[in-house]
């Protein structure tokens, strides 16, 4: 905003400015690619968030009949349940790897990382699957390559052979499994928005038309306020172009907002300040199971920091 203001009004280079209606025109087409961009990275955060709402719906049908379903053998249903937390524990740690189109890594997103924690990223995978597994699993488990799902399919096979055994019957055995189908869907889901991006050239041709935007912004605007010279008077007479500074400013601080509030939504398990609380929403399900257990050495509920909770 500055160099064309002083390159106008000190130098005299008033073949600088150019016509409003193009600056208009250009910022109409922004304005409607940034309210397209922010409306779609909304949606991919609300679907995150449904999602993982229905496998917190759905984990507690799940502890509800592995305890009333399996009546005498309460180590099985322990097993199941505690092999749950493990599937809950994995999943939430590949929903927060890092992939290279993710905004994390940028600099103001560092900077940030020292007002909230993630817990993903404070303790190893598994030192926490540990605690839910035992050592012959847990070795076989960490030399799989999708954790979560081997997880599952383990659940499914000790279901099996609950209804082979005669521990549960037909119906329960149906019940059980498609648990076992809820879960791998809602999975399945989760990973197709942690693996498929916002379109690359849609997420590009805005940050190209909101910097195009703001840089002929005070070019657009220094013969519109060059006018206001003559409807005012005083100390303001003659410099009313040097508006064109704070003017640009404000007006390109919008459009860039919107960009990154967009940019924000857009990977909702990046580990942002805005990602959908899968952390504690996982401690959540494993303190409502383990009180289905009976237990009551529960872990604490996650609690926010600064305000942040994930």
């Amino acid at each position: 905003g500055i160099i064309p203001t002083i390159l106008y009004q000190v130098l005299g280079f008033k073949w600088l400015a150019i016509p409003w209606t193009v600056v208009a025109l250009l910022g109409t087409a922004t304005a409607f690619i940034v309210g397209f961009k922010n409306t779609q990275t909304y949606n991919r955060t609300w679907e995150a968030r449904q999602i993982w709402g229905a496998i917190l719906n759905s984990s507690r049908a799940f502890g509800t009949m592995s305890r009333d379903f399996i009546i005498d053998n309460p180590a099985k249903t322990k097993e199941l349940i505690y092999r749950h937390f493990a599937w809950l524990t994995a999943l939430r740690y590949q929903m927060r790897d890092t992939r290279i189109w993710e905004s994390m890594n940028k600099s103001y997103n560092n900077e940030y990382k020292q007002f909230y924690s993630i817990p993903e990223k404070e303790t190893t995978l598994e030192s926490e699957l540990v605690k839910y597994l035992p050592d012959l699993e847990l070795q076989y488990i960490l030399t799989t390559k999708n954790r979560a799902v081997q997880l599952m399919s383990l659940q499914s096979k000790t279901i099996k052979a609950l209804f082979v055994n005669k521990e549960i019957d037909t119906y329960q055995f149906i019940e059980l499994e498609k648990m076992i189908k809820d879960f791998y869907d809602q999975q399945g889901r989760s990973e197709r928005i942690k693996n498929f991006p916002y379109p690359r050239q849609f997420a590009t041709i805005n940050a190209l038309f909101i910097k195009l935007f703001c840089l002929l912004l005070p070019f657009g605007m220094l013969k519109e306020f060059d006018k206001l010279n003559d409807t005012v008077e005083g100390f303001m007479k003659g410099n009313m172009v040097w508006l064109v500074v704070p003017f640009s400013v404000l007006i390109s601080w919008v459009y860039t907002s919107l960009e990154q509030v967009g940019e924000s939504t857009e990977n909702p398990f990046e580990g942002s300040a805005n990602d959908v609380p899968i952390s504690q929403m996982s401690r959540t399900i494993e303190i409502d199971l383990r009180e289905m257990l009976g237990e009551t050495d529960l872990p604490p509920a996650l609690q926010p920091i600064n305000n942040i909770l994930m």
